[in-house]
């Protein structure tokens, strides 16, 4: 394709080209012949003529001095052996012509210019010499007029033979040839990278997005263009694994659901199963009372289950503002638990919250306390920034570092922390880090200053704008 439009443009314009060369090199013969004509014929207006003539015009060589009687007084050395070069005839009307002729033998075409010169005083003879000889011709005796003088310059021969033509052509079809070979190199150098992003790409499948394609150097169209396609890619990879990583959490959570609803159901089997076999040894009531706390448990996994499935679901226009210190009061001072809790509450610490899913996460940081507390629990509530921190700490074991993220996975027991002998669904650490997320918060695990575990949920201040979705 380029190709075709470099043909498109140097064909006519080397023939535009050819064109203006050869009207140059014509305009210059014919200026030639003009001003080697305009000289010659003042020579003889001044009686400085002389034979030979001497050319003082480059090129225009060929000059001869016809009289009225179209014989031959004066020439150059070039046009000595020639007859009159042409027979045109300037008028007083018409005292110059423009005359191209090709009928000179030995010469070839020449382009004349012929001036008329008025009678004046010329004696054919070269001080004193036979007319024709060399010298200056004498002007004292009259003879007859006018005169005619004819300059020309020898066509050149690539213009007199269409060699020019040939040779401009020769010259666009060289130029049409290095323009493919250019084009063909120039668009071969630039597609190379191109072809091996394109393999690079072939060979990507949907199960590793971990390659890249070659980048080359620079800063061109192809380069950003590999660069944009190795960003794309690493967006891919990125959400694929995060995408890996959220079905295995799903299949993981799914294991760990069924197992957790295992035990009661198959507790409320075995005791039902016994209960059929050896009904009157049964003893009823305690019966049922164990399979209430089945029951009861069953019941809590399911409503932390779909608690978890609705969080985050809540319209902002559900939030309210409200302060932190209250909420925190309000709540300890509703529980009873094993061990005291002390409070340190900064009044006046606004939150925009969906009050039930707060109240619901402050319940499970103080139910995890409380179990594994030696002796106190404490809630510190204050604002640090543009943020509000709700922080629950304990004086027990507290939690190796190594497990400080595994605790918020669901169902996940520490072996020295946690047993279903302690109650919990093993949901409840988890249920609290989804209810900071949900109110574009956080919750961690530290060490407590005075032993123990501290947990430290963090959430925008009412007014902030991380507080409003």
């Amino acid at each position: 394709m380029i190709t075709f439009f470099a043909v498109l443009l140097l064909v006519p314009g080397g023939v535009a080209a050819a064109a203006v060369a050869r009207q140059r090199l014509t305009d210059m013969e014919w200026e030639h012949a003009h001003a080697q004509a305009v000289i010659t014929a003042a020579d003889i207006r001044a009686g400085r003529l002389t034979n030979p003539i001497t050319p003082r015009v480059t090129g225009a060589d060929l000059i001869q001095v016809v009289a009225s009687d179209h014989h031959v007084i004066a020439s150059s050395t070039a046009a000595k052996a020639l007859a009159p070069m042409t027979d045109a005839w300037p008028t007083r009307q018409e005292p110059r012509l423009d005359v191209q002729t090709c009928g000179l033998p030995h010469v070839g075409c020449v382009r004349l210019e012929a001036v008329l010169v008025p009678s004046v005083p010329v004696k054919p003879s070269v001080n004193g010499s036979p007319s024709g000889s060399p010298g200056t011709v004498d002007t004292a005796s009259a003879v007859q007029g006018p005169f005619i003088v004819y300059a020309g310059e020898r066509v050149s021969s690539p213009m007199s033979t269409g060699i020019f033509d040939t040779l401009f052509a020769i010259q666009v079809a060289g130029l049409i040839f290095l323009t493919a070979w250019a084009t063909w190199k120039v668009t071969g150098r630039t597609l190379r990278p191109v072809g091996a992003i394109r393999a690079e790409l072939a060979a990507i499948n949907v199960n590793d997005l971990s390659s890249r394609v070659p980048e080359p150097a620079g800063e061109d169209e192809i380069a950003r263009l590999a660069r944009t396609i190795n960003n794309t890619l690493g967006r891919l990879d990125h959400a694929q694994r995060g995408l890996e990583q959220m079905l295995e959490q799903q299949r993981q959570f799914a294991s760990d659901a069924s197992h957790e609803l295992r035990t009661p159901i198959a507790g409320l089997r075995t005791q039902l199963e016994d209960a059929v076999l050896h009904f009157d040894a049964t003893d009823l009531h305690a019966m049922l009372d164990h399979a209430l706390g089945d029951v009861d448990r069953l019941e809590a996994i399911a409503a932390d289950l779909l608690l978890l499935a609705r969080l985050g679901t809540d319209a902002p226009e559900n939030r309210v503002s409200l302060d932190l210190a209250e909420l925190v009061e309000g709540e300890v001072s509703a529980r009873a638990g094993r061990h005291p809790t002390h409070l340190r509450l900064e009044t006046g610490t606004m939150v925009g919250v969906v009050p039930g899913q707060m109240r619901r996460a402050l319940g499970n940081l103080l139910d995890n306390a409380q179990r594994h507390a030696k002796c106190a629990v404490s809630v510190d509530v204050r604002r640090a920034g543009d943020g509000a921190e709700l922080i629950v700490s304990d004086d027990g074991e507290g939690i190796p570092m190594a497990d400080r993220e595994r605790v918020f996975l669901r169902f996940t027991r520490l072996d020295t922390a946690r047993s279903r002998a302690h109650g919990g669904t093993g949901l409840g650490l988890a249920i609290a880090q989804e209810i900071a997320r949900a109110h574009h918060g956080t919750l961690s695990v530290e060490d407590s200053p005075g032993g123990g575990a501290r947990f430290v949920l963090r959430v925008p201040l009412d007014g902030s704008s991380s507080a409003r979705s």
